[in-house]
């Protein structure tokens, strides 16, 4: 059964190295034009949803086209409060490259 695309797709991960692959695609500053940049995006995802499904999904709900995927599972962290010890869950992360010209904004005119 296929499931909806905002089911695969929890939330876009916005952090520094996330915004420097986005703007540079991985390169090195000022050694690729900025017009062959393939930028890349991170997403959370659904932890049982596959590369295909993801991609898929990303197309769908941003009107973009995606060139690869790359996934990984983020282990949760023990954490403690006073004498008792808890877990956070794992997590998975998915680093969407998109084809060069395509581009998502999270914050247009910020």
């Amino acid at each position: 059964m296929k499931r909806a695309a905002h089911q695969i797709v929890k939330r876009p991960l916005l952090t520094e190295k996330g915004t420097k692959l986005r703007e540079t695609g991985g390169h090195a500053p000022g050694t690729v034009a900025e017009e062959d940049v393939e930028p890349k995006v991170f997403f959370e995802v659904a932890s049982d949803a596959n590369k295909i499904e993801i991609k898929q999904a990303i197309e769908a709900l941003f009107n973009v086209k995606v060139a690869d995927v790359h996934t990984q599972i983020v282990r949760g962290k023990e954490k403690r409060i006073g004498r008792f010890l808890g877990r956070r869950p794992n997590w998975k992360k998915a680093i969407v490259t998109l084809h060069k010209g395509n581009k998502i904004d999270f914050f247009e005119g910020v």
